[in-house]
C-alpha cells in the first residue's frame, strides 16, 4: 500500500515549538533513534501547502508531529515566507512506520490563530533536536 492510499487513523492539533521537543514521560532519549524515511511536499496553492513525512522508531505520534512540523517550517522559509499555521494533521501507524499527512497555510505576517509557527525559529529548533526538515 503506497502512503497516500492509507487509512489515515487519527487527527493531531499541533502547536508551535512543543512539536520538537521530546515527548513528556518518555523512555531515556539516549534509546531514541528514529528512522526519518522522507518527505514530500507539495504546494496546494500560493499560500497552502501539504506535507507528507515517514519515520520508524518515533516513541508515540507527537515524533512524527514534529518532524511534520519541521518540514513545514522548512519549506515554509524555501518558498520566501516567514509564518506557517497549522490547519490538520492526519497520522497513519502501521507495523512501527509511522506517517503524517499535514496541511499548513504559509503567509509573510504572522496569521492569526493559536496554531502558528515561527518558520526561522521552528528550523531552528529542529536543528537542535536533531529533526531533519527538507
Amino acid at each position: 500500500m503506497r502512503f497516500g492510499e492509507s487509512v489515515l487513523t487519527g487527527l493531531v492539533l499541533g502547536t508551535g515549538l512543543a512539536g520538537c521537543a521530546p515527548a513528556a514521560g518518555t523512555s531515556d532519549p539516549a534509546d531514541f533513534k528514529p528512522d526519518y524515511l522522507g518527505v514530500e511536499t507539495r504546494l496546494l496553492d500560493d499560500d497552502l501547502i501539504n506535507i507528507f513525512v515517514e519515520m520508524k522508531g518515533a516513541r508515540n505520534s507527537d515524533d512524527i508531529v514534529a518532524y511534520a512540523q519541521c518540514a513545514a517550517a522548512q519549506y515554509t522559509l524555501i518558498q520566501g515566507y516567514g509564518f506557517a499555521r497549522h490547519l490538520r494533521t492526519n497520522l497513519d501507524e502501521e507495523a512501527g512506520v509511522w506517517r503524517a499527512d499535514a496541511v499548513y497555510t504559509i503567509s509573510p505576517v504572522l496569521p492569526r490563530g493559536v496554531r502558528t509557527i515561527d518558520a526561522q525559529a521552528q528550523v531552528e529548533s529542529c536543528t537542535t533536536n536533531g529533526i531533519p526538515t527538507v
